[in-house]
């Protein structure tokens, strides 16, 4: 048939290749982000939390909040850094970044952290820049 050439498999392929934007191509893995905790008195105090927000993607205010109604506890954020009132154990904050992450921040579909956040018709959504994925953030999260 004339014309069947140019619908060629590998000519589509790379051509499909090119059109995807650089730092989708790019494999470099995702660190889930660890909070520098420390106690100093009778707080707790998370010093990389404008760090966490930055790698993450999201605003420091929405993980403080998330944080601390996870974690049952009051607190403000102090520049770069985010105090808790009482002593939390370590792991139990860290859970809860991890929790936030496989929540807010990871796309159910293809495991990658390229998201934001969306509101469609006063639903939180997750849109996937990687795969085009929209999932409601309040849906049920993939188990490992």
């Amino acid at each position: 048939m004339p014309g069947l050439d140019k619908y060629e498999y590998h000519k589509l392929l790379n051509r499909a290749v090119e059109a995807l934007p650089k730092e989708i191509i790019v494999r470099e893995r995702f660190q889930m982000p660890k909070g520098v905790l420390f106690h100093e008195g009778n707080t707790t105090i998370l010093k990389n939390m404008a760090e966490i927000a930055s790698k993450l993607n999201r605003d420091a205010d929405q993980i403080f909040t998330y944080l601390l109604k996870e974690l049952g506890t009051a607190g403000e954020i102090e520049g770069e850094r985010a105090v808790f009132q009482g002593k939390i154990p370590i792991n139990r904050i860290q859970e809860r970044i991890e929790k936030y992450v496989k929540r807010y921040v990871l796309c159910r579909e293809c495991g990658r952290p390229d998201t934001k956040l969306i509101k469609k018709n006063r639903t939180l959504m997750l849109k996937c820049e990687a795969c085009g994925a929209i999932h409601p953030v309040a849906g049920k999260i993939k188990r490992d």
